[in-house]
């Protein structure tokens, strides 16, 4: 065991002298996420997660882009992959059910392969022009997926026990790491596909989404026990305070299904449709660093009182992309304010994933988190269409007031079961 220095004394002319080697700044205590990582087994299990969920903003786009090309419509290609969201949004908490009953690595792994059989499958109907049915049929077989993002917070749940603090920045960084995957993952599949062959974005996304898997899935000193069958009685959808966290699920998609119509309507409107996806790479820009920094600082108070004051700034920020797109009608302009509109949604869906993560009974915590990755999707569609329909009837500045709207309606869902949880607590103060 190292000893501290010890100072030297000496004497010139009348006077004792000490001389401190001591060192003169303490060293720094490690930072919130150098903790989070330095949990055992947490880096092994994030990178092979990682990997699984870049594809998850890959297959979509790789998917238009190759049926597209070989088929010629757009109209066939959107089609198959709305089978294929409405195919997620019912199998998958299905899927997750069987995780928490069974382990991750269990029901994940085979689960990813049925997924990834489904990718190849459409790669070959595409490409022997096969009858447009079985585009359908394959494309919905990747419904499957397993939901990596919500197996990797239940890992943080179970690793960081009831330390509030740290699985405040551990869901801080995996928000942040769907934003970037999902800012990433398009850019990514359009490379492929352009440079290589329409296929390749597809190929590239299973091949990713096998290898993350199976990475991830082999780190079993990490994975969440299993619970017995009979603490798994309670859906978490009837969980208290669940079906409003849901509701707001729901809107909060429909936040982001519409801006990215909308979005790309109104560049091509100024004539700079391939501009789009660099816009709208700003909004996951701006959510990415806000998740990180999010993480990095002591959130105030308890998540339930945070909710509502991030719903409203979000609300508040999201009226700065309607107001550059209908007062200026400046695409430069759009960027900007959909960079600081997108800093609020990060912090949203921290606070929201948290409250998910309290609320599910035990033994379901990767249902719970599905059911809120469910209800996201859900939004998309209903925001997809509810934007495309304003752009197409009225214009697309106008349509900017979709997810302004959506927004409002997440915070008066989230004021009105504020509202109730406070008249409770209330009640059961005065009995």
């Amino acid at each position: 065991m190292s000893q501290q220095p010890q100072p030297l004394y000496t004497v010139t002319g009348d006077a004792v002298v000490a001389v401190d080697f001591s060192p003169r700044f303490r060293p720094r205590p490690p930072g919130p996420y150098r903790r989070l990582f330095a949990v055992p087994g947490a880096r092994a299990f994030t990178a092979g997660n990682l990997v699984a969920r870049l594809p998850m903003g890959m297959f979509s786009v790789s998917a238009v882009v190759m049926i597209a090309a070989a088929r010629g419509s757009y109209a066939l290609a959107g089609a198959v992959t709305a089978t294929g969201l409405a195919a997620t949004a019912v199998v998958a908490p299905w899927t997750a059910r069987l995780v928490d009953r069974h382990g991750q690595a269990r029901v994940a792994v085979p689960a990813t392969a049925v997924a990834v059989l489904g990718s190849l499958a459409l790669v070959l109907c595409v490409r022997l022009g096969a009858p447009a049915w079985t585009l359908f049929a394959s494309y919905a077989a990747t419904a499957t997926t397993p939901n990596t993002g919500g197996m990797s917070r239940a890992r943080w749940s179970h690793l960081l026990g009831g330390d509030e603090r740290a699985l405040h920045t551990a869901n801080s960084f995996e928000q942040a790491a769907d934003e970037l995957c999902y800012m990433l993952g398009p850019v990514l599949a359009a490379l492929l596909c352009g440079s290589l062959f329409p296929e390749a974005g597809t190929l590239a996304g299973a091949v990713l989404l096998l290898t993350g898997m199976l990475v991830f899935a082999a780190q079993r000193s990490t994975e969440p026990p299993v619970h017995p069958v009979h603490a798994l009685a309670k859906p978490p959808w009837r969980a208290p305070g669940m079906p409003a966290l849901l509701a707001m699920c729901l809107a909060t998609g429909a936040v982001f299904g519409s801006m990215e119509v909308v979005t790309i309507a109104f560049a091509d409107a100024q004539g700079h449709r391939s501009a789009a996806g660099a816009v709208l790479a700003l909004q996951a820009a701006g959510s990415f660093a806000a998740g990180l920094l999010f993480g990095a600082v002591r959130p105030a108070g308890p998540a339930e009182r945070r909710l509502p004051w991030c719903v409203a700034a979000m609300t508040a920020l999201l009226t700065l992309p309607l107001l550059a797109a209908s007062r200026a009608g400046s695409l430069p302009l759009l960027a900007g304010a959909l960079l600081l509109a997108g800093m609020a949604t990060a912090p949203t869906m921290v606070t929201t994933m948290t409250l998910v993560q309290a609320r599910t009974p035990v033994g379901r915590l990767n249902e719970g988190m599905t059911l809120a990755v469910t209800g996201l999707l859900g939004g998309i569609a209903c925001g997809s269409a509810t934007g495309g329909w304003i752009v197409e009837h009225l214009s697309p500045a106008a349509g900017f007031g979709v997810p302004v709207t959506a927004a409002a309606v997440a915070l008066t869902i989230s004021l009105a079961q504020r509202a109730a949880a406070d008249r409770s607590g209330e009640s059961r103060a005065m009995h």
